[in-house]
């Protein structure tokens, strides 16, 4: 009789369990728990080498990844003199006239030469070009036409009236190109990961990275729908959720041979072409002002150069972006709305400036302390005007030499995942910086898992605001193997063709940091400001 009483109430047990699960699955908040429960961490086991089992997005890496790989230099060298010379190499004006006008093109011409006076036969140089005024702090950046024979033309709009300079500088040379693309791409030895594993009686270090070259039993972090994994060697007497902390250091590993670190001296880097010319005047020639009234819109799309600075101002080209000056004009744009910043620390310049800055807001709940932690995730708020703002970063990859939380994180996809949407909601994302030491394939599943994720929110509400802050120039005086503004430039076309079709808004920060000539990764004040300035026209 007991036995045949156990095994009805066991048989009742599990009809009742298996009646709420597939209830639960009817219900969005429980489907979304169940499935990251499903995702979760998993003990693997030894591990020989990468185990990635790429799914359907892998046609569109290998296609976008080789489209790129199309128009990279292929060249060798054997010695530095064979290879382009900034001092050695030209700049003129093919047709110099006796006056320029406000809106004038006007275009410059570089040859090429190497350091030992012999003119280049080839293309794919990294140059950037702008033209400044600095009485007016006017700028703007040029666009630069390979005619892949050695000769380059940079081409400008002529914006502003008065003594227009021109500067044209040779970032990389076309040698030193083919060898960042090749460098970059053959592994992830370069960046160096530690993972903290925690207990009540003991703390234990491990490696961690992307691949791990090891025999030894292995911890893999996993998101099984996007396809991002991540690696630690397992502690011996912990389990692979006892992870609890993670930094990194550079390694002083190189895939650059001995010839190619010649190329990345500073002295070899940003060098200023010399001109054969005179700084231009720029007269009005009596034209009307044609200057655009409509305001920059969600969707707008921008070229490049897409605007100049003039009075340290962003004008962008074929919208007008309203100028956000005062705390007050800036707390009555976000009114009522809930702001989102998810990427690195250039966004959290914006919740820094709203409460550091400008003091039209609060952290809630930070102590002096936490924000030392400049990983940790920030919330500001301004009870009288009803406004959130939180940042938090993007995760791994993510550098920094100190120690932060791993267990607040989650991929940016699954971050957007969790925002419920509404006109009062803003989403605003950046990515780059922090992936630039790692494979470029790893950036671009990265970008179209998040497109994906803006992709979803749109549909459960398509009326939330989503802008893209494109990641800007930084220092010239850093590691050019990890962290070379080439890498973000290519980082940057990436994203362009990844969202360009999206119901999204862009701050082309590239573009105006190049117009600027603001090389630090964090861009100064007036800079902030038009960021800023561009993104509140999006929302209001």
């Amino acid at each position: 009789m007991k036995n045949a009483f156990r095994l009805i109430l066991a048989m009742t047990v599990t009809f009742l369990f298996i009646t709420w699960y597939r209830n639960a699955e009817q219900f969005p908040s429980f489907r979304y728990l169940l499935q990251i429960c499903q995702e979760s961490t998993r003990y693997k086991g030894t591990l020989n080498s990468e185990s990635n089992s790429y799914g359907s997005d892998d046609l569109k890496i290998n296609q976008l990844f080789n489209k790129i790989q199309g128009i990279i230099p292929k060249v060798t060298f054997t010695h530095v003199d064979n290879t382009t010379s900034a001092r050695n190499s030209r700049a003129f004006l093919p047709n110099p006239k006796d006056m320029y006008c406000i809106g004038d093109p006007l275009t410059v011409q570089l040859n090429m030469y190497d350091f030992l006076g012999n003119r280049k036969k080839y293309g794919g140089d990294f140059l950037r070009a702008r033209i400044y005024s600095p009485g007016l702090n006017a700028s703007a950046s040029g666009r630069i036409e390979d005619l892949s024979n050695g000769t380059y033309l940079a081409h400008f709009s002529l914006f502003w009236e008065g003594l227009v300079e021109v500067s044209v500088l040779l970032m990389h040379p076309s040698e030193g190109v083919a060898a960042l693309w090749r460098a970059r791409n053959e592994g992830y030895e370069n960046i160096i990961y530690t993972g903290m594993f925690t207990s009540a009686t003991e703390t234990i270090y491990q490696k961690c990275g992307f691949h791990l070259a090891t025999t030894d039993d292995v911890c893999e972090y996993r998101d099984q729908r996007d396809e991002e994994y991540f690696f630690c060697i397992k502690p011996p007497n912990l389990p692979c959720e006892a992870l609890t902390h993670m930094n990194s250091v550079n390694s002083n590993h190189t895939y650059f041979s001995d010839v190619e670190k010649g190329l990345f001296n500073r002295s070899n880097i940003g060098v200023e072409i010399p001109n054969s010319f005179q700084a231009i005047r720029v007269s009005s020639c009596n034209k009307k002002d044609t200057a655009v009234q409509e305001k920059c819109k969600i969707r707008t799309r921008f070229p490049f150069p897409g605007g100049y600075f003039l009075r340290n101002v962003w004008y962008p080209l074929g919208c007008n972006m309203h100028r956000f000056e005062t705390g007050e004009q800036i707390t009555n744009c976000l009114q009522g709305k809930k702001v989102f910043l998810i990427g690195d620390s250039t966004l959290r310049q914006f919740i820094k400036h709203f409460t550091e800055t400008l003091n039209i807001m609060m952290y809630f709940n930070h102590t002096e302390n936490e924000l030392q932690s400049w990983q940790k995730t920030l919330v500001s708020i301004n009870m009288d005007k009803s406004i959130f703002v939180q940042w938090k970063k993007h995760t791994l990859p993510f550098i920094s030499k100190t120690f932060y939380s791993v267990k607040e994180d989650t991929y940016a996809a699954r971050q957007i995942d969790q925002i419920g949407g509404g006109q009062n909601t803003i989403l605003l994302v950046t990515l780059g910086q922090h992936l630039r030491p790692f494979p470029f394939r790893t950036f671009i599943r990265r970008a179209i898992n998040i497109r994906q994720a803006i992709e979803r929110l749109f549909q459960r509400s398509p009326e939330t605001t989503v802008i893209i802050k494109e990641e800007n120039a930084r220092d010239m005086d850093i590691d050019m193997e990890r962290f070379s503004d080439f890498h973000g430039y290519v980082q940057y076309v990436i994203l362009k063709e990844i969202f360009q079709d999206l119901n999204v808004g862009f701050v082309d920060a590239l573009d105006m940091t190049i117009a600027y000539a603001s090389n630090v990764i964090h861009p100064p004040l007036e800079v902030l400001e038009n960021f800023i300035s561009m993104c509140l026209t999006y929302i209001c």
